[in-house]
């Protein structure tokens, strides 16, 4: 199968390659190979390659700032997805679009979960960006499938579990503190591009969640992860309250892979075990990436 990946060298794109370049033809583009937002440039790269499954990695992450960068967050976000989805439909193609968590206020008690049914209503710019998006590819692409995932960390790139190693290493005694009253689903990005993989042979149109199963606050994740690194650390938990961002971000954050499941088609288990393999598979490369 011929396919384009957009957003390529981010640690989702990565892992995707990484997995479908196997047994696939597979292009990838960096943000600065393609623009999504550049209508002109996204007809001419998918003219000439001619992806009969275009998957979409590609988004503006920077939550916070997209507060400001407004115009920047719609652009990618939102006009970006769209104009994929038009030069899909018209080279007869599918699209497999990665969305958020952040399109839900978080407002469910967190002893409970988000499915694909449940009313959306996003807190922030990132979020009202990213819905935009989901409504853009589901009108202009007839064969085109969302998945909405959460927490996303990998090999690749920068994450938050990262984040805590480096800070934890550079200081072990140094007081981190940690949000502890915001749930949701540490996800791996390599087990959601299994996942990826296992839907190439689905026809699932419309709209799926697509997270690991159990959920954490970021505080109970980044302790659990720390020590399965086998690091000292000191971490604090705090409130939303006590750590205040330009973004508002949803409180629960846990999303049920309900479509997926019913399907017979999900890949996710246990974050605490995709954690656990993430570590086997590649301590000694984080610990020396953070040092």
């Amino acid at each position: 199968m011929r396919i384009l990946i957009t957003g390529g060298q981010g640690q989702l794109g990565h892992d995707v390659n990484t997995l479908l370049g196997r047994n696939h033809k597979v292009t990838v583009c960096s943000s600065k190979e393609l623009d999504i937002s550049n209508k002109a440039q996204i007809r001419s790269i998918l003219s000439g390659f001619q992806p009969e499954l275009l998957v979409n990695c590609a988004a503006y992450t920077a939550v916070d700032n997209c507060e400001e960068e407004k115009n920047l967050a719609w652009a990618v976000n939102a006009l970006g997805p769209e104009y994929l989805a038009v030069q899909m439909e018209e080279l007869g193609g599918r699209m497999i679009h990665i969305s958020t968590d952040y399109v839900f206020n978080g407002n469910k008690p967190h002893t409970g979960s988000y499915t694909e049914d449940d009313f959306v209503a996003p807190l922030s710019e990132y979020g009202k960006s990213k819905l935009a998006g989901e409504d853009a590819v589901a009108a202009h692409c007839s064969n085109s499938l969302t998945l909405r995932t959460a927490w996303l960390y990998g090999w690749k790139g920068n994450n938050f579990l990262k984040t805590m190693l480096r800070l934890s290493l550079a200081d072990p005694g140094r007081e981190l503190k940690v949000v502890n009253d915001q749930y949701g689903s540490l996800t791996w990005t390599a087990t959601l591009a299994r996942q990826i993989e296992r839907l190439l042979s689905s026809e699932m149109q419309g709209i799926a969640h697509a997270t690991a199963t159990g959920s954490s606050t970021w505080y109970q994740g980044a302790c659990y992860f720390l020590d399965a690194m086998g690091v000292p650390y000191n971490l604090s938990p705090c409130t939303t309250a006590e750590y205040p961002t330009a973004a508002h971000r949803p409180a629960n954050s846990i999303l049920d892979n309900q479509r997926l499941e019913m399907a017979g088609v999900s890949v996710f288990k246990s974050w605490k075990d995709d954690i656990d393999q993430f570590v086997a598979l590649h301590k000694n490369d984080l610990l020396r990436e953070a040092g």
